[in-house]
């Protein structure tokens, strides 16, 4: 196998596992759609998703997985953060007069990078996508190609982060009506809140 070929199997692995509805892409695509922050936020993304499939690539993966510990405290972390991020949610949802057309509420620079790296880091599920499946995988190549693979998957992220982030303002029109930011509010409130279920119900079934 190539070094074309190699990474090209890490871009279509590595988008596959990022072109989900999750916590980070819904974040992106609201602050997309304000307009705010956007270039910072989806580089941060991108980087730390090159961060930590480097690191599963190098093979860091295997250790992650075998640490119970780390698992369990990043699983509940995790789930308390997305659950207080679907009540926040519900709650512009259920207040009208915070979604003003064309100026919906907005995060400062520092809340926004600190909440999108806790959408990043605090989420079990970026851990195993990237670190240990992604990794894992990589064994499947050797030298060169394995780096191929790995700037593949790497390629995919920044691909996909900076197109939810800079696509979303095209979605503007749509989201000129409060209405339609409440819909918007309360998908993102049910996303955030299943993932935080889903994520006790992991950590109560491991046990």
């Amino acid at each position: 196998m190539n070094l074309l070929s190699a990474g090209f199997s890490g871009f279509a692995l590595g988008g596959s596992l990022i072109v989900a509805i999750g916590a980070q892409n819904a974040f992106i695509l609201r602050q997309g759609l304000i307009r705010s922050h956007v270039f910072i936020l989806c580089l941060i993304c991108a980087l730390s998703d090159a961060l930590l499939i480097a690191a599963g690539v190098a093979g860091l993966g295997t250790i992650v997985s075998q640490s119970p510990v780390l698992i369990s405290v990043v699983t509940l972390g995790g789930a308390a953060f997305l659950g207080t991020y679907s009540f926040m949610a519900f709650r512009r949802a259920a207040k009208p007069g915070a979604m003003v057309a064309g100026a919906p509420e907005s995060l400062g620079l520092k809340a926004a990078v600190m909440t999108c790296l806790a959408f990043t880091f605090l989420n079990p599920h970026v851990y195993l996508d990237t670190v240990v499946l992604l990794g894992s995988l990589s064994a499947a190549f050797e030298g060169f190609e394995r780096i191929a693979y790995g700037a593949g998957a790497a390629v995919a992220s920044f691909a996909w982060f900076f197109g939810l982030g800079y696509g979303a303002r095209f979605l503007a029109p749509l989201f000129a009506r409060p209405a339609a930011w409440r819909v918007l509010d309360v998908v993102i409130g049910v996303v955030m809140g299943l993932l935080a279920l889903g994520l006790v119900l992991s950590f109560l079934g491991g046990k």
